[in-house]
């Protein structure tokens, strides 16, 4: 059931042809028909607004302009356990800052001043130079 907010696959001539997300759905003044309106996602974005059946915009192939038109609902594919993945695919756990070697770490660190808060300045340079 394809609803106001899910993304769809629109195919014609029986090949895929712009993905579009459902903006909304109104009922139409002819009796079982529904004002759908498509924001396509392409460059430039574009918003239409196609008068269909229930049925059409659930998944059932309909014609315009003498073309062939089916609207899919798109499911977005589960994530993957991390168990499943391959070996080369995990995530490593070792965080980059980690993998610097020694010397540099040592290096970085000589390079550093001492912190001093503002208030220990002040108790020693009661003139604020």
């Amino acid at each position: 059931m394809t609803k106001v907010g899910d993304v769809v696959l629109v195919y014609m001539d029986d090949k895929a042809a712009f993905f579009a997300r459902i903006e909304e759905i109104a009922a139409d003044v002819k009796a079982d028909w529904f004002q759908v309106k498509l924001l396509v996602l392409q460059v430039p974005m574009l918003t239409v607004t196609w008068i269909l059946r229930k049925a059409q915009y659930n998944g059932e192939e309909f014609t315009m302009g003498g073309r062939p038109i089916r609207i899919e609902k798109v499911i977005a594919p589960a994530e993957e356990d991390a168990g499943t993945q391959p070996e080369n695919a995990k995530k490593s756990a070792i965080k980059p800052e980690l993998v610097v070697p020694k010397k540099q770490k040592e290096d970085k660190a000589s390079k550093q001043g001492k912190v001093i808060s503002i208030t220990a300045r002040r108790k020693k340079d009661p003139e604020g130079a």
